[in-house]
């Protein structure tokens, strides 16, 4: 035999080996379950969270689009959909990690 022909054996019984070591393991699905009600727990604070922070947004938008109107400036429609857009994305983003979560 050559020497790249024992190379070859050796890893092949070797990754046999590895695969038996591997199906021994147990307990996966436990460690998942655990993760998954753990993550899921999180999805409650993290939305209300979101939804306070757009609440905030929304009012600091709103005192800027409002100061910028009441100086005169006539072009506010750029100012008041990026703020305004900015709210919208963040309730949809609340309500849709409760859809994904399914909470």
């Amino acid at each position: 035999m050559t020497v790249k022909t024992k190379k070859l054996f050796a890893i092949a019984a070797l990754s046999m080996l590895a695969a038996q070591f591997s199906f021994a393991q147990g307990g996966g699905s436990t460690g998942i379950n655990a993760a998954t009600s753990s993550l899921t727990s999180y999805v409650d604070p993290v939305s209300t969270l979101i939804l306070a922070i757009g609440a905030v947004v929304g009012l600091i938008g709103g005192v800027r689009v409002y100061i910028k109107w009441n100086a005169g400036d006539q072009d506010i429609n750029k100012e008041l959909m990026s703020w305004g857009g900015s709210c919208l994305f963040l309730v949809l983003v609340s309500v849709v990690i409760k859809a994904f979560f399914g909470v």
